[in-house]
């Protein structure tokens, strides 16, 4: 049993997917029982994304929504999606456009395609003013130069579920951009450039998130309610790997972390917790 009180916000946790539907809320209850206060629901298409503001309107002050396409379901981008998009983002708790980006790994999109709706969804983020919680995947250069082309008229960025490089997080830092960084630290197999490349990213551009139910810790000790499922009562457990591998104290990177995430998602301010 984790009994960690210190306060955090899981910035990335994909709460509408099948494996949470029977138990959802308990598993809300574990996070709050671990301190994570808040948590942002991840918004990947008009479904979903209409799904996670349905949860932050169940679970008000507690769940919050990002509104977005992300660049697997990039070919569904269309004039009347931008529309509705643009409308469920003027929602009391949306935080931020996304999950939007580039994935250059596994294609479901076109290239093409991913590029117009990266484009697009830049513009709503222009327009409507609202941070930006982006996807990269083997698409580093694009996707650098894209923001690059509008990031004076940008507000906040988050390289989301970050896996990356060193290189890599000193291209986002000269970009003034936040870092999201899960359990893949945790992998000694996968995760070793991560492990290197966290002790680049500045103190007040580090925020947690568990991705889940993806990316389960691999060091974990204590068994999953349900078998490989990762959820935001792990957060702690991250947050304790990547202060050991910023070489910081875990009060000190917890701290940072919960504060640069109510300073990034603003309307996280107005709860209660």
């Amino acid at each position: 049993m984790i009994t960690d009180m210190k306060k955090y916000v899981d910035i990335g946790v994909n709460l509408t997917g099948s494996s949470f539907k029977k138990d959802i809320e308990q598993v809300i209850e574990r996070a709050l029982e671990a301190g994570v206060k808040q948590l942002i629901v991840t918004g990947t298409d008009s479904l979903h994304s209409e799904q996670a503001l349905l949860l932050t309107e169940q679970y008000e002050s507690v769940c919050y929504a990002t509104v977005g396409l992300h660049p697997h379901h990039a070919g569904d981008y269309s004039s009347a999606l931008d529309s509705e998009l643009r409308d469920m983002l003027k929602h009391k708790n949306a935080v931020a456009v996304g999950e939007c980006g580039l994935d250059f790994n596994r294609n479901f999109a076109t290239r093409k395609e991913q590029i117009r709706t990266f484009e697009a969804q830049l513009e709503i983020a222009i327009d409507l003013q609202k941070p930006l919680f982006l996807h990269q995947r083997d698409a580093h250069e694009d996707f650098v130069s894209m923001i690059k082309s509008c990031r004076s008229n940008l507000d906040k960025i988050v390289a989301h579920c970050f896996t990356g490089t060193i290189e890599e997080v000193n291209d986002y830092v000269l970009l003034d951009m936040y870092v999201g960084v899960t359990g893949w630290i945790c992998d000694e197999r996968r995760g070793a450039s991560l492990q290197q490349a966290v002790g680049h990213i500045p103190l007040d551009r580090i925020m947690l998130e568990t991705d889940a139910p993806y990316l389960l810790p691999r060091d974990l000790k204590e068994k999953p309610v349900q078998k490989g499922r990762n959820e935001p009562y792990f957060l702690p457990h991250i947050a304790r790997a990547v202060a050991k591998h910023m070489l910081l104290e875990e009060d000190q990177l917890i701290t940072a972390a919960y504060e640069n995430s109510r300073r990034f998602f603003t309307e996280l301010n107005t709860g209660t917790v």
